[in-house]
């Protein structure tokens, strides 16, 4: 029968495993380090996969393919055992995450403020719900460590990302931009290190506001290599 099935380019696949694992039918697996379609009568063609692909490798397309098995679905679902992520690495499954504190905050028991996961720019998914009505921190990586009081100036109450411009391969601008224009974001903060190859992120993160097309309140700070604020 002719139907909407997804398709894999497995050439901007980066191996992130998040389609296999919000893929609740099993229809995706990882297999050498790329995600594939393994079963198409597996495939619902709903595309819970699509959203939270980080580089859009995963696509519709109508063609020849076999009936969605909803019952062979489920009698599989029913025998599996609580699995791990398809991809093998549980540090890319991307969640929530709230704090308690029941006991007072002292020099060596001080609560996180990071409110989801994952923080790296090139994992985090473009659509995540955490990303509706946030606070948007785009950060150098270099500037948690350098700036003592990061978590409770910087990280809370915000939803942060991560990277290093010098050490990522591409530019963060077109993930960004997606990032920003297809989420509620209300603000956005920019923390930099004082070094020039920081510029790159200052940079992509006014791109991506440009392209976005929004007028979405922004600032930059920029931590010293000795840990102190130098301009807000």
């Amino acid at each position: 029968m002719i139907r909407q099935i997804i398709k894999i380019d497995e050439e901007k696949c980066n191996g992130c495993g998040l389609c296999a694992a919000a893929c609740h039918e099993g229809a995706i697996a990882m297999v050498d380090g790329k995600a594939k379609l393994m079963r198409e009568d597996y495939c619902d063609g709903l595309g819970n996969c699509l959203p939270v692909c980080p580089t859009n490798a995963i696509s519709f397309e109508e063609r020849e393919a076999p009936a969605f098995d909803e019952a062979a679905v489920k009698a599989a679902q029913a025998e599996k055992a609580p699995e791990k992520l398809p991809c093998g690495c549980p540090g890319t499954q991307s969640k929530a995450i709230h704090h308690e504190s029941t006991t007072p905050q002292t020099e060596t028991a001080v609560t996180s403020k990071l409110s989801q996961w994952p923080v790296q720019i090139k994992l985090v998914p473009i659509n995540a719900p955490y990303f509706q009505n946030a606070n948007l921190l785009i950060a150098a990586d270099c500037s948690a460590y350098a700036y003592g009081n990061f978590h409770d100036e910087f990280i809370r109450n915000r939803i942060t990302i991560i990277g290093c411009p010098k050490l990522d391969e591409g530019d963060y601008t077109e993930k960004l931009t997606q990032i920003i224009s297809q989420n509620d974001i209300k603000s956005v903060t920019i923390v930099r290190m004082e070094v020039p190859c920081c510029g790159g992120i200052e940079n992509a993160a006014k791109n991506a506001l440009r392209a976005s097309g929004k007028f979405i309140p922004w600032n930059v700070v920029t931590i010293s290599t000795d840990g102190r604020i130098i301009n807000n």
